[in-house]
């Protein structure tokens, strides 16, 4: 296998001005020898940060970035909330430094006041943490990672990274019940908002390309908000807006294990007070998708919060039209986040087009699919995952849509493993690329959670092509169990054919302009626009 073919150069990257690609020595825009270990649910990433967080000690470094963080989110079964573990990380001397995003007002629903409070609690005991609107009009901070260095204990060094936030509703298992603290959402998911996610757990020398990308934002000069009013509003509570110093960089930890890692982002295009590592703006998570979206053979698998915009879903529709052979399964929510008649119609318009343009493309080797738990509550898909031919893997916080592909900040990982999966099929590629360890095993673990399976209960869904089936079957079973008045036990499995409420007409005419201008907004220069490029 040939990383070169699966992975962007630093040239398609698009963006040579970062540090990201040029720190390496050898001119690669990705790291060998890491170890990488997909967290599913909120459980098993909050149980991982605390054992990692509660091992270090003066002198380490811990820099973290957040779309969200509520300091009340209870990290583990015991109550420890994550203002609580920070604080205490800061007070035993760890060099404790975040970013979070400063939010829009609480009058639109987003987590202005959370943010202040938990940057607050964190400077209070000695940390620092500062609230960044250093985003294009609209946009967001939406990249959630961890990064925890230890000088003189390298083997320690570890980053998290994914869609996982510190917040409420976050805190889920397996059996999606929900967390004991969620958030306002939308009726259909119930009081306790049943949640599906995962973050990667990294080790080796990814951790250093993640620690690049918090210093580039950390040490970016711009002020951290440019509103005059906000700024005298934050120098009346006297709030921390100056980035203090950062410790060096440490040396890249040492190889130790089989996985090669591309760190991907997005950042915007603009026109005043551009980013410094990212002056056009970055959207290498875009072309990544692209370039691993155009070896497609047998089977791409998807999880992802929205799979919105007719722009995201061109290089899912080109490899179905090129590939005859070529399925696609994707898991989404059931239903937006959000139920109101004036928001929920913008929802649903970027979607709309999108698995239209998909299902022309591909017809019957097209399955969407939504979750529901076994009391029937649908289960909010938050998780951003795609696995192309058990060989190339993605998760991060970037979602399939315009917005995460060109106007928010994002971080996502792909990755590639060095180790051969010996079930048969070897290879699925039409390159005769064999599959991977980590791809297959992702998408295996994630395909037996959505089928009800036990652990090792997966000889029909090593082949792509009869995972394909197998999903179908599930659905097809419980789809049935439901038509018939629920008699009889309830079939294995939480698959539910997806189809979207269809907008008509009216509802389109304005719902769909809301759309593209708040809900899924375009942050490329106006060249990559009209070409409809990355």
């Amino acid at each position: 296998m040939s990383v070169a073919s699966w992975l962007l150069s630093a040239g398609e990257r698009g963006n040579r001005v970062t540090r990201l690609d040029r720190r390496h020595r050898d001119g690669a825009a990705w790291t060998a020898g890491n170890e990488v270990r997909p967290l599913v649910h909120g459980v098993s990433y909050f149980a991982e940060l605390v054992r990692c967080v509660r091992l270090m000690r003066a002198g380490d470094l811990l820099l973290f970035t957040d779309w969200r963080g509520d300091p009340d989110q209870a990290m583990s079964a015991e109550g420890i909330e994550i203002s609580t573990l920070l604080c205490e990380t800061a007070t035993r001397g760890v060099v404790v430094k975040g970013l979070v995003w400063r939010s829009h007002l609480d009058a639109f629903a987003f987590s202005e006041q959370q943010n202040r409070h938990l940057g607050e609690e964190i400077e209070a005991a000695g940390g620092e943490c500062l609230r960044d609107m250093r985003v294009r009009l609209g946009g967001s901070h939406h990249q959630k990672f961890m990064v925890l260095r230890h000088p003189g204990r390298p083997q320690l060094d570890i980053a998290f990274v994914g869609g996982i936030d510190l917040c409420h509703s976050r805190r889920d298992d397996g059996d999606h019940h929900g967390d004991d603290q969620p958030q306002p959402f939308a009726a259909a998911y119930g009081p306790r908002p049943p949640w599906h996610d995962i973050q990667l757990a990294i080790r080796g020398p990814a951790v250093g390309d993640i620690e690049t990308v918090f210093r580039e934002r950390w040490e970016d000069p711009a002020p951290l908000i440019r509103n005059p009013i906000d700024r005298i509003i934050d120098a009346l509570r006297r709030e921390d807006t100056r980035p203090g110093p950062l410790p060096a960089q440490l040396p890249d930890p040492r190889p130790r294990g089989s996985h090669t890692v591309q760190v991907l982002r997005t950042y915007p295009y603009r026109r005043a007070a551009r980013y410094p590592f990212a002056p056009e703006g970055e959207r290498s998570i875009a072309r990544a998708y692209e370039k691993a979206m155009a070896r497609a053979h047998t089977l791409i698998y998807v999880e992802d919060q929205y799979f919105w915009s007719v722009d995201v879903a061109a290089c899912f529709a080109a490899a179905l039209r090129a590939n005859p052979g070529l399925h696609l399964i994707a898991v989404v929510p059931r239903c937006p986040d959000q139920d109101g008649r004036l928001s929920q119609p913008p929802n649903l318009v970027g979607q709309q087009h999108a698995l239209d343009h998909i299902r022309a493309a591909g017809g019957d080797r097209v399955a969407i699919y939504g979750i529901e738990n076994e009391a029937g509550t649908p289960v909010y898909v938050h998780a951003k995952v795609c696995v192309v031919d058990d060989v190339w893997a993605s998760v991060g916080s970037g979602n399939l849509n315009r917005r995460s592909w060109t106007h928010d900040s994002e971080l996502s990982c792909a990755i590639l493993d060095e180790a051969g999966d010996p079930r048969i099929p070897l290879s699925v590629s039409r390159f005769g690329d064999e599959a991977r360890f980590f791809a297959r095993e992702l998408r295996l673990e994630l395909a037996r959670e959505h089928l009800g399976r036990a652990p090792g209960d997966d000889s029909d869904l090593v082949d792509p092509r009869t995972a394909f089936a197998a999903f179908a079957d599930s659905a097809a079973s419980l789809a049935h169990w439901y038509a018939g008045g629920k008699q009889g036990p309830r079939p294995p499995g939480r698959l539910r054919p997806h189809d979207s409420p269809r907008l008509s007409r009216a509802t389109l005419t304005w719902a769909t302009p809301l759309y593209r201008t708040f809900y899924d907004p375009d942050g490329r220069p106006w060249g990559l626009r009209r070409r409809h490029r990355f």
